[in-house]
């Protein structure tokens, strides 16, 4: 039989090789089935992607066999239908672990074959194995940043919440608000276990996932309000004015010192000058030695 690039021939089933690098890792055995029933009334439709090898036998007889780059479903499928032979494409020699990832990548996002879990594992594979970038990954696919970034993060939920992914008990629509809780586990747990027990729709999720959000917000600013209140009672108190903290998000703000008179404020600034000289002290107090370290510390101190 003469191999022309390109070209569809067709060989044993038993001499096709799996790819050490496909990246899909869950079957569902049942749509296996229902492809391997097609397989016997239609045949098989669209050829396997190979690449020719040999390897040595035991024996050190040098044996041809062929190792799968795209189609292990409908290779199984066959297997499973007892068809002998299949219709493959010879590809060029292809040496390279990553090229071997790469296509079986492309080939199932392109059949949309791969589970999110699949393709979040192998988009991994090869930032771990091979130090490509996130930018990268995507131009090899054709697809965002965020879409390559969102789906490793999806890695990050815990085993059970990810076997659920994978069997395609949760869609990866459950799985963004469950993301969005991954600070909050036990709030994370919550939700899950309402998606799994009442069955949430994604739109459900999501309410509930920025309710959550919006609780902690909250607590936070209470908690950081009555922080804020203790301080600016003990300062009003030592500067006999009134005080005032402000901060954003980032927690990063002002303190206003309210005054009600210029006798006011030069008793506001005789308190603070005070504070400044205290330090002072305590600096000419220290010994010699330790008083050149420390004026390098105070240097730059200011009221």
């Amino acid at each position: 039989m003469e191999e022309i690039k390109g070209s569809v021939f067709w060989v044993d089933v038993d001499k096709i090789i799996p790819n050490p690098f496909q990246p899909r890792h869950f079957f569902d055995e049942a749509k296996i089935k229902t492809m391997s029933e097609s397989i016997k009334q239609y045949g098989v439709l669209q050829p396997l992607l190979v690449v020719k090898k040999t390897v040595s036998e035991d024996g050190g007889d040098m044996n041809t066999v062929y190792e799968l780059l795209a189609g292990e479903r409908r290779l199984r499928a066959s297997k499973l239908a007892d068809i002998k032979k299949v219709p493959v494409i010879l590809r060029e020699k292809e040496d390279k672990d990553q090229i071997k990832l790469e296509i079986g990548i492309i080939e199932n996002l392109q059949r949309e074959d791969l589970t999110p879990v699949d393709r979040a594992k192998a988009f991994k594979s090869l930032i771990e194995e091979f130090q490509l970038t996130h930018q990268n990954i995507a131009g090899k696919v054709g697809k965002s940043r965020e879409y390559v970034s969102n789906s490793i993060r999806l890695l990050s939920l815990e085993d059970e919440m990810i076997d659920a992914l994978q069997r395609g008990i949760i869609s990866e629509g459950h799985a963004r608000p469950l993301l969005m809780l991954s600070d909050r586990k036990d709030e994370q747990r919550f939700l899950f276990d309402e998606i799994m027990n009442r069955r949430l729709t994604v739109r459900d999720a999501e309410r509930v996932a920025r309710r959550i959000a919006v609780d902690k917000v909250r607590e936070n600013k209470k908690r950081l309000f009555s922080e804020y209140k203790v301080m600016e009672d003990n300062l009003s108190d030592k500067l006999g004015a009134t005080v005032y903290i402000e901060s954003n998000s980032k927690n990063e703000g002002k303190i206003l010192i309210n005054f009600s008179s210029h006798d006011n404020l030069n008793d506001i600034y005789s308190s603070l000058n005070e504070t400044n000289n205290k330090n002072k002290e305590y600096i000419d107090t220290d010994t010699e030695e330790n008083q050149n370290e420390d004026e390098d510390l105070y240097s730059n101190f200011s009221i």
